[in-house]
């Protein structure tokens, strides 16, 4: 099996469950408080919080800091954090939506001056995996940055979240970390089991970036002008690839492929089930019928170059053949 889809399709990890882990208010809880002390440690912060990685979940998060000052989101974020803002919004309060460009950036013209106090925005964006310059984004406001650290962390983030499925392959809690914008827990209402198989997920990423430029060559060489580019390959994460094949929806390469075990995905709704198109595309002004062309790839396994031809050559094949069916 070749894995091209592990920023969205995680390995999934064995759960462990070890009664020593549980919370017991009449104990020290030893083993879990040094899970956290490292944990927190590792990216220094001071305060964890466990929530629930969906809708519900970060319109708690939202309306927590709703008495802290106003909120701004880009529209480059998770979908669970997108929908709950939405929400958030149909309760009567405020988001300014930070938009995406055409060229897949965040608008940072959006950003001058931005007067807020909490911008949930990442250094990098969903799908297209686009870098976002958090250091100009701090020129620009003096708001406080929230931001996804699942596949990457910027330390000038003030509050860094992690996204549980993307990491273990389960849907339990998701982990945020901070200096006291979200106030400390109770240990009772840790979810630890998800703060230790989170710590261990990201223990075991393993990402390569020496095979992005080798797969577009050889992409580009086999489909000429069928292939093009949402975004440019320069300015994403250096372990991913993003583009485009004309003229056929990318979930029946992806379904095609997955018969001869050759994993890859559209984005994040792809991967929540959704069966929709890539949102994130539209966000950057594509009509749905197009965002549905885009195809995401992620490195995290070694492949020579004889199976990157390999891989190529029947992406190609594959989409040849799904052409003359269509």
């Amino acid at each position: 099996m070749i894995k091209l889809n592990t920023i969205h399709y995680p390995l999934i990890q064995d759960v462990n469950i070890v009664k020593e882990f549980s919370s017991d208010i009449l104990k020290n809880n030893e083993l879990y408080l040094d899970l956290e002390k490292r944990f927190l440690k590792k990216y220094s912060f001071s305060s964890l919080k466990t929530f629930s990685f969906t809708q519900d979940g970060f319109l708690g998060l939202l309306c927590g800091l709703q008495r802290e000052g106003k909120i701004a989101i880009s529209l480059g974020e998770t979908e669970a954090l997108i929908q709950a803002g939405k929400f958030y919004e149909d309760l009567g309060f405020e988001i300014v939506w930070i938009g995406l460009e055409k060229n897949g950036q965040v608008d940072f013209k959006k950003i001058e001056n931005l007067d807020v106090e909490f911008l949930f925005i990442s250094s990098y964006i969903m799908d297209t995996f686009v870098k976002t310059d958090l250091r100009e984004v701090k020129q620009k406001t003096k708001a406080k940055l929230i931001s996804n650290g699942t596949v990457q962390y910027s330390e000038l983030s003030d509050a860094v979240y992690f996204d549980p499925y993307k990491l273990t392959g389960f849907s339990s809690s998701g982990v945020i970390l901070s200096d006291l914008i979200f106030k400390n827990q109770s240990i009772g209402f840790v979810d630890n089991i998800a703060v230790y198989q989170i710590n261990q997920g990201l223990l075991s990423q393993n990402f390569i970036s020496t095979l992005k430029s080798k797969f577009k060559n050889v992409l580009q060489n086999l489909f000429a002008d069928d292939i093009y580019f949402f975004v440019e390959p320069k300015i994403t994460l250096e372990f991913t690839l993003h583009f485009g094949l004309k003229n056929i929806k990318a979930r029946e390469l992806i379904r095609t492929l997955s018969l001869d075990e050759i994993l890859i995905t559209n984005g994040e709704g792809c991967s929540l089930g959704l069966s929709q198109p890539s949102r994130i595309i539209q966000e950057m002004g594509y009509d749905k019928e197009i965002s549905r062309n885009g195809i995401s790839l992620s490195f995290s396994q070694d492949i020579d170059d004889e199976n990157i031809e390999k891989v190529c050559n029947l992406f190609y094949r594959r989409y040849k053949q799904i052409k003359v069916l269509t």
